[in-house]
């Protein structure tokens, strides 16, 4: 029994070859487009919401050191407190309007102003202390729908309750004029 093998020529290699690549037409751009929407596009929002909630802490720490410096002020222990409540709410203001607070109060969120009292331990008689806290509730307001639940991890506290973005600054003031 003689088997002989008979080999393709030149050309019709180079046909198949040819046709194959011609069927192929435009799967580069499909693959391209779904690794960029499934791949990339996720990371790049990952990223720049992460970027926005940097930014939310350092607009809340400005607001807390703006407010707490504007405390300073010479006037009355009210009058301190409102000098400190505009300039914490004039340095956050982008956050406060995301949110839709239309007029914080300086008692609680966003914005809490406590009046001039009695400092922690440690310090000079005579001192009082102002202390500032601003906060931003991430939870309630993603800058980004659905990133509340990727990013609960970065706004618990340390006993894994959800909580808000906050800063907080403290000065004292010197009563007894020395």
């Amino acid at each position: 029994m003689n088997t002989t093998t008979v080999m393709p020529s030149p050309i019709s290699l180079r046909r198949m070859f040819c046709r194959n690549r011609h069927g192929q037409r435009g799967v580069v751009a499909i693959e391209f487009a779904l690794v960029f929407l499934f791949g990339l596009l996720p990371l790049l929002l990952l990223t720049f919401s992460g970027l926005l909630i940097f930014a939310a802490k350092q607009s809340l720490t400005l607001a807390a050191a703006n407010g707490a410096r504007a405390a300073l002020h010479f006037g009355t222990n009210a009058q301190r407190q409102a000098y400190a409540c505009v300039a914490a709410q004039n340095s956050m203001q982008w956050l406060i309007t995301y949110s839709g607070d239309a007029t914080p109060s300086c008692t609680g969120a966003p914005i809490d102003v406590t009046p001039p009292g009695p400092c922690p331990s440690g310090t000079p008689a005579g001192v009082q202390c102002v202390t500032v806290t601003t906060s931003f509730d991430y939870n309630d307001h993603p800058f980004l729908p659905g990133t509340a639940t990727i990013y609960d991890w970065f706004v618990k506290d340390s006993a894994g309750n959800k909580t808000a973005l906050s800063s907080t600054a403290t000065i004292q003031i010197d009563t007894q004029g020395s």
